[in-house]
């Protein structure tokens, strides 16, 4: 199992952020090859963390190359791209994570 987490600060902007996430970006992700699951986190506290995280997201594929053919399709280079549309509503870029 791989999975891409995509840690998200409190928007500066929350419904701006909310409506471009979910009318924009997601459908975007729904459409990244070989996507096993996806799943949005809001984050209600945090410990230990000085960042004021407001969202997680999780892409799971099956594995490493498989996650790694995902993101390099077109769609899946779509989705990265268009993440610098979402920094507008951020007070700074989302932390992203690479697990297996």
């Amino acid at each position: 199992m791989a999975k891409v987490m995509v840690m998200y600060e409190r928007p500066t902007n929350i419904d701006e952020f909310e409506k471009y996430y979910q009318e924009i970006h997601l459908p975007m992700v729904s459409e990244v090859p070989n996507l096993k699951n996806a799943c949005i986190n809001r984050v209600l506290q945090t410990q230990n963390s000085p960042e004021p995280l407001y969202l997680i997201a999780e892409l799971e594929f099956e594995n490493m190359e498989v996650l790694q053919n995902a993101l390099s399709s077109t769609p899946g280079q779509k989705v990265q791209n268009d993440v610098v549309n979402l920094i507008k509503f951020l007070p700074k870029p989302p932390i992203v994570c690479i697990t297996e």
